[in-house]
């Protein structure tokens, strides 16, 4: 402790940025448990039977629906996104030469793109899936904008984890015989795991929490989508429709409440399917 106290003596600096990195962590933490409380208590005493029917009244107000669209769009959007993200970034890393002009392209285009906002994507959704494809105000025109969106975050995510994989791995598997495509699906692939599934999670928030591209894209019908080509709308949508009508505040932080359950189901699903690939 003394040892401490004279090393902040003679640098004040080390002190000045030790304070200021606690009052940010307090603030983060104060903010983020004040935000989770108001909606808790805002939103639990309207948690009631009704808003799980599956048939949608403006009486019961149910998200029943919403709930299985937002699933719904989850999972499609990450099996189009995912793999493609995933790809794109192993041959920026391990194939892609250095250098090379058109890696350094693509790059520019994913951060370009990280950039662009929301109702940007949802207007490009709604102009090119919605009326010169003909597949209209549909499940399928929100997961196929929703997938564009969330591409360049899981690209830049994994290129960054397959970064931080040493090199040492892919000398060692190298050494042992082993040629470039066996090295990366069985040695790089499975240490860089945790940092893809991260980016998963991180593109999984951003689709649970999105309004605008989905309100151009895939509708605000608040009932089950027959197909694909069928309208419907997410969580998120189902509680700005509620709020933007004035007529049930208290469902719409109710629907906030059950948003922000599935949010961390979903993480902890994520959470166990890491931790048992890592396992293998």
């Amino acid at each position: 402790m003394i040892q401490v106290l004279e090393t902040y003596k003679r640098s004040p600096l080390s002190l000045f940025l030790r304070i200021a990195v606690t009052f940010a962590m307090l603030v983060t933490l104060v903010t983020m448990l004040f935000l989770v409380g108001y909606v808790l208590v805002q939103g639990i005493p309207y948690v009631k039977p009704s808003l799980f029917s599956f048939h949608y009244t403006s009486e019961n107000v149910s998200f029943l629906p919403s709930i299985f669209t937002t699933i719904v769009i989850v999972f499609g959007a990450i099996v189009i996104a995912g793999p493609l993200g995933i790809f794109a970034a192993v041959y920026l890393v391990e194939y892609a030469h250095r250098g090379n002009k058109i890696v350094s392209l693509v790059r520019l285009t994913a951060e370009t793109l990280s950039g662009i906002p929301s109702i940007v994507f949802g207007l490009f959704g709604m102009l090119f899936f919605v009326t010169t494809l003909h597949f209209g105000y549909s499940i399928v025109s929100g997961i196929l904008t929703i997938s564009i969106m969330i591409l360049p975050l899981i690209m830049r995510t994994t290129e960054e984890a397959l970064k931080s994989v040493p090199d040492s791995y892919r000398e060692g598997s190298y050494g042992l015989g082993a040629g470039k495509l066996r090295t990366v699906r069985s040695v790089v692939l499975p240490a860089a795991i945790p940092g893809i599934l991260a980016g998963i999670i991180l593109a999984i928030g951003r689709v649970v929490g999105e309004t605008a591209a989905l309100i151009y894209t895939a509708g605000t019908v608040a009932d089950f989508p027959k197909g694909i080509f069928s309208s419907g709308r997410t969580l998120a949508v189902h509680m700005f429709e509620l709020s933007h009508e004035g007529l049930h505040f208290g469902e719409a932080y109710a629907t906030a409440v059950i948003l922000m359950v599935l949010v961390l189901i979903i993480n902890w699903i994520s959470n166990v399917i890491a931790s048992r690939i890592e396992k293998l």
